[in-house]
């Protein structure tokens, strides 16, 4: 297409850039608006040309379908914004345009667009307010949903794909609560996660299904789930996970042939709650010899000394360490390089807090359906980091690690 410019025309623009020299953007953005929708408003009419098979304004013999007017319709477009064009209508109402999408306003790219920026943390309503800046028109913050709500479908068979191709030995497991809209109410809900440590060293989310983390029933529907969908629990080695009500027990019940490492930091944690505030760290720092120590029989000794010492003047904490010491210890029968992961449910605590950190800027979760579309997307991203990263590949290396090994 010539485009042609005229003296006066060249002048005219002169004084409008000294004026506001940003404006000739603004100018080249309407006449580039102006350009697409004359474009689209042809390209329909050579359409519904070739629909009725005769040209405007020529005859056909007999009973034929006739050009009826046009009406009027916006469409944005990515990079350009809000086009107006002229769609053709037929008088027995025939035609359908193939090159605007029907019932739509803006095209695919965009919803798109809006959707990742509102899984990366942006909300509805935020994005309903940049929207205009962004991509040339306002778009509702209902709009906005409606997009993201076409995710599900793709969330949903993500969450509950078949592993019967994934060889898994370790499992983290946890729960974490979020606020939830549930018809008129809002509701503290719990969603229950799981990530595999495939026999390879990578890590990968296995599931994601709301239930009560408390409840030894919601556990076993939940493992139970992961089966049904191909999981091979003979497979399964090691349950990693802190101290919930009835969770070790149906965990050993439905994966026969595996163990169970409860986090130290949680078991640490309870210990030192029930310690004077002035040993606190005389006390954290006996836990860290029996938690990193290099064998069993190091960490039986240092667990010994630790009774020793501490049962007169602080008996209840003492304890609560007897208490859970045998799972506190429980990764020691497995290789070395896997140690510093399986001590603790770090792996699925930063995943946890991932999730918190997308949706704290929501307040509340507009449903279930909703919330599994953000953590399916948390989910993928974090699998991508953890590409980098697999159980076994890293090396012990902590300041503390070689205390009291000898």
């Amino acid at each position: 297409m010539e485009v042609k410019v005229s003296v006066p025309e060249v002048v005219e623009l002169i004084k409008v850039l000294q004026e506001k020299p940003s404006g000739i953007f603004e100018m080249i953005g309407m006449n580039v608006q102006k350009d697409v929708g004359t474009y689209l408003t042809n390209l329909m009419k050579a359409e519904l040309t070739h629909c009725l098979g005769r040209e405007e304004y020529e005859r056909s013999g007999g009973k034929a379908n006739h050009r009826n007017g046009n009406y009027c319709r916006t469409f944005c477009i990515k990079g350009i914004g809000d086009v107006e064009v002229r769609v053709p209508r037929d008088r027995a109402g025939e035609y359908q345009t193939q090159v605007l999408p029907r019932s739509k306003r803006y095209e695919e790219r965009l919803a798109g667009d809006l959707s990742m920026l509102y899984l990366s943390g942006v909300s509805t309503r935020t994005l309903s307010l940049l929207s205009k800046r962004l991509i040339g028109r306002r778009i509702s913050h209902e709009e906005i949903s409606q997009a993201n709500g076409e995710l599900t479908e793709a969330a949903e068979r993500w969450r509950t794909r078949d592993l019967a191709a994934e060889r898994i030995k370790y499992i983290y497991v946890d729960g974490v609560v979020f606020k939830m809209r549930s018809g008129r109410h809002i509701e503290r809900v719990p969603v229950l996660v799981a990530i595999g440590v495939a026999v390879d060293g990578s890590k990968l989310v296995l599931g994601l299904q709301g239930g009560d983390k408390e409840s030894a029933t919601s556990w076993r529907e939940f493992f139970r789930d992961l089966k049904v969908r191909g999981l091979d629990g003979a497979t399964v080695q090691l349950g990693i996970m802190d101290g919930l009500p009835g969770l070790e027990s149906v965990f050993r019940d439905e994966f026969g042939g595996a163990k169970v490492q409860r986090c130290q930091v949680h078991v640490a944690r309870n210990v030192l709650v029930k310690a004077p505030q002035k040993l606190k760290p005389e006390v954290a720092d006996d836990l860290r010899c029996i938690f990193y120590a290099s064998s069993r029989e190091k960490a039986d000794e240092f667990y010994r000394l630790f009774k020793e010492k501490w049962d007169k003047e602080i008996p209840t904490a003492v304890k609560s360490l007897s208490q859970s010491i045998e799972s506190c210890l429980t990764y020691l029968a497995f290789p070395q390089e896997d140690w510093i992961s399986l001590r603790t449910t770090n792996i699925i605590e930063r995943l946890n807090k991932e999730f918190r950190r997308r949706t704290k800027t929501m307040e509340i979760v507009a449903g279930e359906n909703a919330c599994y579309r953000l953590l399916v997307f948390i989910a993928l991203k974090m699998e991508l980091h953890w590409h980098a990263s697999k159980v076994g590949t890293v090396r012990p290396n902590l300041p503390f690690f070689g205390i009291h090994t000898k």
